[in-house]
């Protein structure tokens, strides 16, 4: 998929270009900077990063990836976080990722691993960082095709809002089964949803939209004829479809032509959320794919708290997701 939050060593991962968070002098540091080097092999990163320096904050420099998985590595300056200069930070981690993806187009790159740059001893505060990240890389998605990486060290790297969070983590208590299916688990859960989410009384109940029909559509027409549907009922383009639904242009081009193919559950979902399908629209959409969302499934739990409350954020929703350590949405 176009964008992926990974829990890896950014230095093994095989992609054409990987992002050193590095200092004006790009010199050898601690954290990700030093493990790349170490990675490529110091003495030749130095030399090459001696002939590139200085780099002002918020700007980027490339040089080979020597002994890395990567062909090239692009040392990208983020700001040293001063909280009484908050917004000028904000802009300068900014330009730091937005010319690092320059770059990486310049040099005809198809994939680019991030780290996240200037949250480690810079002070950048996590979430702040993770959100200036997302943001910049989503936009820059927007006219560029692209597989980005955002890859962390470990769960203390990676900081979601704890509001959402914290209703996430509500919904997931009422409604997430883990697999018990005794009748009084499950007879709870059926008067939870009937009580505290109003939003789930339809299809508790068992009724669906006046227009679910339209939707499903012919029971023999194929998977890719419903999409195509969808997308022009709802006045959007495939561009716009995809992108939103973090999955690259090949993939929906074969979902798009059909001959068969049919698409992995995570795609699936990710299509419903893109077209910004109500729940009983998902649960027909997945129905034609032969999928279903199930209360045994976390993920699947996740994924109908956003659409319920008709957020329809891919990235919020594979924010929370990977948090979970449950598989994003896009391509599979």
């Amino acid at each position: 998929m176009p964008f992926t939050i990974l829990r890896q060593d950014i230095t093994k991962l095989p992609v054409d270009a990987m992002v050193n968070a590095a200092n004006t002098g790009l010199a050898m540091g601690g954290g990700v900077c030093g493990a790349i080097f170490q990675a490529a092999g110091a003495e030749q990163m130095q030399e090459a990063c001696r002939k590139a320096a200085p780099v002002p904050t918020g700007k980027a420099a490339v040089t080979p990836g020597f002994a890395l998985p990567a062909r090239y590595v692009i040392h990208a300056v983020g700001p040293v976080y001063h909280g009484n200069e908050a917004s000028r930070c904000e802009a300068l981690l900014r330009s730091a990722y937005w010319s690092s993806l320059e770059l990486a187009v310049e040099y005809r790159c198809a994939s680019v691993a991030f780290p996240l740059i200037s949250s480690g001893i810079y002070g950048y505060p996590k979430e702040a960082a993770l959100r200036v990240a997302v943001e910049t890389i989503r936009e820059f998605l927007r006219n560029h095709d692209l597989d980005i990486y955002l890859a962390v060290f470990d769960k203390e790297s990676f900081v979601v809002s704890r509001q959402m969070l914290g209703d996430v983590e509500a919904y997931l208590s009422e409604n997430y089964v883990a697999r018990d299916t005794s009748p009084q688990r499950f007879l709870n859960r059926f008067e939870s949803q009937v009580t505290s989410v109003p939003d789930l009384d339809s299809r508790a109940c068992g009724s669906v939209p006046d227009n679910l029909e339209e939707i499903i559509g012919n029971l023999d027409e194929p998977f890719n004829a419903t999409l195509l549907r969808l997308i022009d009922a709802r006045g959007k383009t495939d561009v716009e479809v995809y992108k939103k639904a973090n999955i690259d242009r090949k993939l929906f081009s074969k979902i798009r032509t059909g001959k068969g193919y049919m698409p992995g559950k995570r795609t699936v979902l990710a299509l419903a959320v893109a077209l910004e399908l109500s729940l009983p629209e998902t649960d027909a959409l997945l129905e034609k794919a032969g999928y279903a969302l199930s209360h045994s499934i976390k993920a699947d739990v996740i994924v109908e708290y956003f659409i319920l409350r008709k957020e329809y954020d891919i990235y919020a929703i594979n924010e929370v997701l990977f948090h979970y350590d449950q598989p994003l949405l896009g391509s599979n």
